[in-house]
């Protein structure tokens, strides 16, 4: 006999318990979205107009194009971050890949105390290693170009994303391993026939909240390591519009709303292998 759904199971009143907490949530979640949005369509003149109305009356997007002209090189702003992050997911993974089949697959000494040095260092604030990274930069001779902004990206991204991915990978059954060993497959055959096509969503996972870190992470960087307009990115932009006697509130939100377009179509693109990544393995089978 089929067991009924778990969501039948809870009488009326717990579903509208669970349906207002989803709903508070969202709204908590969504209302400074919403807001920004709304500020965008407003005319700078009505921000500050008192009392303060929530929908706009003469709300347009006339900020969306007015927004070019204030700042004239906020494309490349927005190319710039979306090249860095694409550079710095595309090298993170592939430091990450085998360093976590290592981790999820062999057994060696000091294998533990070296996670654990990879969790240590995401307590670190950027703005603690500044310093340290500047000089370092500097000795590499890469300040004023995209390397000085793509090499703290991915050294500061590349332990969580092992932590992740050994994750995924330890879920993956060892009998797949053992049984392309007694066929004479190698450990690298093994993890770019067999691992690699079954981890793809746990990979992309990784692919996806490393291409986000890496877009947003991004401004305090461009500030130490670079004094170059063509090679700032988009955090740099924005705070373009924070001029000396006012900010242009509503060019502020919409450019922020165009800005992080390129990171939501790329969410949206790969939504489902998103949430098969997250949910694949959360129950051993």
């Amino acid at each position: 006999m089929s067991q009924p759904a778990l969501i039948n199971r809870y009488r009326w009143y717990e579903l509208v318990a669970i349906y207002a907490g989803i709903f508070v949530f969202l709204a908590f979640i969504l209302a400074p979205f919403v807001e920004g949005f709304l500020v965008s369509l407003k005319p700078l003149g009505l921000l500050f107009s008192s009392p303060y109305k929530f929908w706009p009356e003469n709300g347009s997007f006339a900020a969306y194009r007015t927004m070019w002209d204030s700042v004239p090189g906020f494309a490349r702003y927005i190319f710039n971050s979306f090249f860095i992050s694409t550079i710095v997911t595309a090298i993170v993974l592939i430091l990450v890949i085998p360093a976590a089949y290592a981790f999820a697959r062999f057994k060696f000494r000091g294998s533990g105390a070296l996670l654990g040095a990879f969790l240590a260092v995401n307590m670190f604030s950027g703005a603690v290693l500044l310093i340290p990274l500047f000089r370092l930069m500097r000795s590499f001779g890469v300040l004023n170009t995209y390397l000085a902004m793509i090499m703290p990206g991915v050294a500061f991204l590349i332990p969580s994303a092992i932590w992740l991915l050994r994750t995924y990978m330890m879920r993956i059954p060892r009998e797949l391993d053992e049984a392309a060993f007694v066929d004479g497959a190698s450990h690298f055959y093994t993890l770019r026939r067999v691992i690699l096509p079954i981890a793809m969503p746990g990979i992309t996972v990784v692919a996806i909240t490393t291409f986000i870190g890496a877009y947003a992470q991004q401004f305090i960087y461009a500030l130490t390591f670079n004094s170059k307009s063509e090679y700032m990115p988009l955090p740099v932009g924005l705070f373009a519009y924070f001029g000396r006697q006012e900010v242009i509130w509503n060019e502020l939100m919409a450019a922020s709303f165009v800005g992080i377009a390129p990171a939501v179509v790329v969410i949206f693109l790969l939504q489902r292998y998103l949430v098969s990544g997250l949910t694949a393995g959360a129950v051993k089978q």
